[in-house]
């Protein structure tokens, strides 16, 4: 019972932190993109695939990686995020000298807009900030202690929405690419005070030795034999991602589309359609950083049963919570995007969009419980057989003239492919495994 109520309170606190920091975003999102308007956001649009990718690698799945280690309660927690740091910051070292000398090219051979190499440079100058926040924040998840990761997450944001209120105004007026640019500037401060603040909720009695801030080959192996995996999953569906307004951009103009038609309707489509079929997705990112350290712990005692209980939770929370919101924006789509952004610019790919979403709403549910198994060299093949459909779909229909409902049906293929991939895994897993249960069930 004790190991259900952790997880129930671990879900219950990240999701209600989670609807803060959602309403706050939602905030602040409307506010900024009011100020800038959709060339800018089609700016930062053009820009995001390239971070996703490179804060990956950057963050190497530290926070997954270390939340599991710490759960299974195998080493020196001091052990780990020491080793960590070192790891991370070496990484961290080369991928911003890369971007020192390659931003430039980026920019203007693959995105084609000269104006985004500011914000590329702005970009990485906050990975090594990022990175070592998300240490910390995964220490704190695999101790199931989801408070200071709530608490530092809602702060972030509010100094988030200070800073665009009074700094991005002026920046405006000055010039559209420093607005665009300070974005990525605000992330170094808002995770500064988040690292502060997590440093608060730790234990006061800790004592450190020397011994335990010495890496060592053992904690470096398993932290490589977890994160690499998971990592390369990752870095694989950002590849993809990076990719996507290359090809999109590159193919669109061959079809005659316009550079305009191109940054005004991609900028939509992430500042805005995106974002409305997303809302639910902080209940998901709860669930799914919840069940990491819980079905850790039970597979790791070989536990089958509360392992298949805690994943119909996960999966029946989660569909549930997809197909309410999914069946409300059917029939409220146009006023919930109006009365959020003034703005109706994104709503037909929300129709064609809408009612696919509710699986993927649980396509991390499935691929946390893989990782957690130490399943993540197959989430890594999904992913690879994701993103090979998603940019051959995208390729052919970007040159069938059908815009950026090119985007939109690769979108859905990737959805389809990916989920029913990690069913047909996460099935065969529990139909095999053989286990002996050494904890009471529930």
């Amino acid at each position: 019972m004790k190991s259900k109520n952790i997880f129930v309170k671990s879900t219950l606190i990240l999701i209600l932190g989670g609807i803060i920091t959602k309403i706050l975003g939602f905030i602040i999102r409307i506010i900024y993109t009011r100020i800038v308007g959709a060339e800018v956001i089609g700016l930062y649009s053009l820009v995001m695939p390239t971070y996703s990718l490179l804060i990956t690698i950057a963050t190497l799945a530290l926070p997954t990686t270390i939340s599991k280690l710490v759960a299974e309660n195998k080493h020196n927690n001091l052990k780990i995020i020491s080793t960590s740091t070192i790891l991370i910051m070496a990484i961290n070292f080369f991928v911003v000298i890369f971007m020192l000398f390659a931003s430039k090219y980026i920019a203007i051979h693959l995105l084609h807009e000269e104006r985004c190499f500011l914000l590329l440079i702005a970009m990485s100058l906050t990975f090594p900030i990022i990175s070592i926040s998300s240490i910390i924040k995964g220490y704190f998840y695999g101790k199931q202690n989801m408070i200071p990761n709530v608490v530092s997450n809602v702060i972030e944001q509010i100094v988030r929405g200070i800073l665009i209120y009074l700094l991005v105004p002026p920046l405006m007026a000055k010039s559209d690419i420093l607005a665009a640019a300070s974005l990525f500037l605000f992330s170094f401060i808002e995770e500064l005070v988040s690292i502060f603040i997590n440093l608060l909720f730790l234990p006061k009695n800790i004592k450190i030795y020397k011994n335990n801030l010495i890496p060592d080959k053992y904690t470096l192996k398993n932290i490589l034999n977890i994160s690499l995996p998971t990592v390369s999953s990752r870095i694989i569906g950002n590849i993809g991602y990076f990719f996507e307004p290359i090809i999109l951009t590159n193919l669109l103009l061959y079809s005659g589309y316009t550079n305009n038609y191109i940054l005004v309707e991609y900028g939509a489509y992430n500042a805005y359609t995106i974002p409305i079929l997303t809302v639910p997705s902080f209940f998901i990112t709860a669930i799914s950083s919840a069940l990491i350290p819980e079905i850790s712990k039970h597979y790791l005692n070989r536990n089958k049963k509360l392992m298949l209980k805690r994943l119909k939770e996960a999966l029946f929370f989660s569909l549930s919570i997809g197909i309410t919101y999914s069946v409300i924006l059917i029939f409220f789509d146009n006023f919930i995007l109006t009365k959020l952004y003034n703005t109706t610019l994104g709503l037909n790919y929300i129709k064609v969009l809408t009612p696919i979403f509710p699986l993927f709403y649980i396509e991390n549910i499935l691929m946390s419980f893989l990782q957690a198994i130490d399943k993540a060299h197959i989430t890594m093949k999904i992913t690879i057989a994701g993103v090979f459909i998603k940019l051959a779909s995208l390729a052919i229909f970007s040159l069938v003239h059908v815009g950026m409902y090119s985007l939109v049906i690769s979108e859905i293929l990737n959805i389809l492919v990916v989920v029913f991939l990690n069913i047909y895994f996460v099935y065969h897993f529990l139909k095999d495994y053989k286990y002996q249960s050494l904890s009471p069930s529930l």
